[in-house]
């Protein structure tokens, strides 16, 4: 019985902190001076979804204690299931699902003639990512940085950061995950149908999608930074 309730002390702390990541998220929005009418949808529209995703992680703590309390499963297979979930949630686990790449390039005008690559758009890149998430992504990675519930996308000295990492000015590779294959091909329809296409041509960029595969694997964060880091010392 004691041994019981370490283990339920041990799944509340995990649990506690999935969620104390999704509300501290939620507290400390991106601060900006000024917005017009569609960076506040956009805002409005994120806000949303993290008071969506907040209810839902609520919804699995429940059940998560329900199980426990019913003890149908072993209370160590449950902590298991938990820890699992939560190296999900934070990147800690590389995932494989179907899905699509994105790739974002300059337009052939900027290249053509020869005119400067600029940084994407924070902003635009933010919408890119919120239209993902919407329609069923489920995990999404850019320029080899793995997005999760802490990850920022920021303009920092005219250069847009993903987890405070610089993406390239001239390639930027997208991954996307969904839940399923016919989720996936949802998405990748939606994407070519959608006015992303040319709001990003208005930047002078293309996008590039490329058709749904069975088997898309996003890294976990820790192979992604062994690379980075591998990557320096040569």
């Amino acid at each position: 019985m004691k041994k019981k309730y370490v283990n339920l002390t041990i799944v509340s702390f995990i649990i506690g902190f999935m969620l104390f990541v999704q509300y501290n998220t939620v507290q400390n929005p991106t601060i900006r001076d000024t917005k017009d009418s569609w960076e506040i949808r956009n805002d409005l529209l994120e806000e949303q979804k993290r008071h969506s995703n907040l209810l839902t992680s609520i919804q699995d703590v429940n059940e998560k204690i329900k199980q426990y309390d019913g003890a149908d499963q072993n209370p160590e297979q449950i902590l298991q299931q938990t820890i699992t979930e939560l190296q999900q949630h934070s990147g800690g686990l590389p995932v494989t699902g179907p899905g699509f790449t994105i790739s974002i390039k300059p337009s052939f005008d900027v290249i053509q003639f020869g005119y400067e690559v600029e940084s994407i758009p924070p902003m635009l890149l933010t919408r890119l990512v919120n239209e993902l998430n919407r329609n069923g992504a489920t995990e999404i990675e850019i320029g080899g940085e793995r997005l999760t519930f802490w990850t920022a996308i920021r303009d920092i000295n005219g250069n847009t950061t993903v987890n405070g990492r610089i993406l390239g000015k001239a390639n930027t590779e997208i991954k996307v995950i969904a839940s399923s294959y016919e989720q996936a091909k949802k998405l990748y329809n939606y994407i070519l149908a959608s006015s992303l296409v040319d709001e990003f041509f208005i930047d002078n960029l293309m996008l590039e999608v490329t058709e749904v595969v069975e088997d898309l694997t996003i890294s976990s964060t820790f192979q992604l930074m062994e690379r980075m880091y591998l990557k320096g010392d040569k």
